[in-house]
């Protein structure tokens, strides 16, 4: 079936789709989630004042949220988070500068190595469970359990 016909005076679709719905509560829920670790207790005192001067964004999260305990080697993490090899490991050189993850061979191939959450990280990590576990209660008292609990439904069934 053909589009219908743009209307040139009335694009607020623009700003209410689904899509653009979910990419800003996400930049809000990430956003209070770095907010949270900067005064966080758990998180390591010098990545937390990283975070306070925004020089820990979103795109940190990514490995934050993707790296599993065990590690993984690069393409693995940016295939996990949906970036580009480069990208990811402009965050992964950026990440281990700060102490937050190391590199080490790779157990399975002597010319790969794995990217690893350091003891600092693990701590980081540690602070961004608690980070998120308080954002998602603010989320529940901000729109009510019931509704909550469909979002959540909803937003699982959709990305499976």
């Amino acid at each position: 079936m053909p589009a219908a016909p743009l209307d040139m005076t009335d694009d607020r679709w623009r700003q209410s789709h689904l899509g653009r719905l979910l990419g800003e509560a996400m930049r809000r829920f990430d956003a209070r989630v770095l907010q949270l670790m900067t005064v966080s207790e758990q998180a390591p005192l010098a990545l937390a004042h990283l975070a306070a001067r925004d020089k820990v964004g979103a795109a940190h999260i990514h490995i934050t949220r993707h790296l599993p305990l065990a590690g993984a080697r690069l393409t693995e993490l940016a295939q996990r988070a949906g970036m580009t090899k480069q990208a990811m490991g402009d965050l992964v050189d950026q990440c281990e500068a700060w102490g937050l993850v190391a590199r080490q061979p790779d157990p399975l191939d002597a010319r790969a190595r794995r990217i690893v959450f350091t003891p600092a990280g693990l701590d980081w990590l540690a602070a961004f469970r608690t980070a998120l576990t308080q954002a998602e209660a603010e989320f529940r008292a901000a729109v009510g359990d019931e509704v909550a609990t469909v979002v959540a439904l909803g937003l699982e069934a959709y990305a499976r």
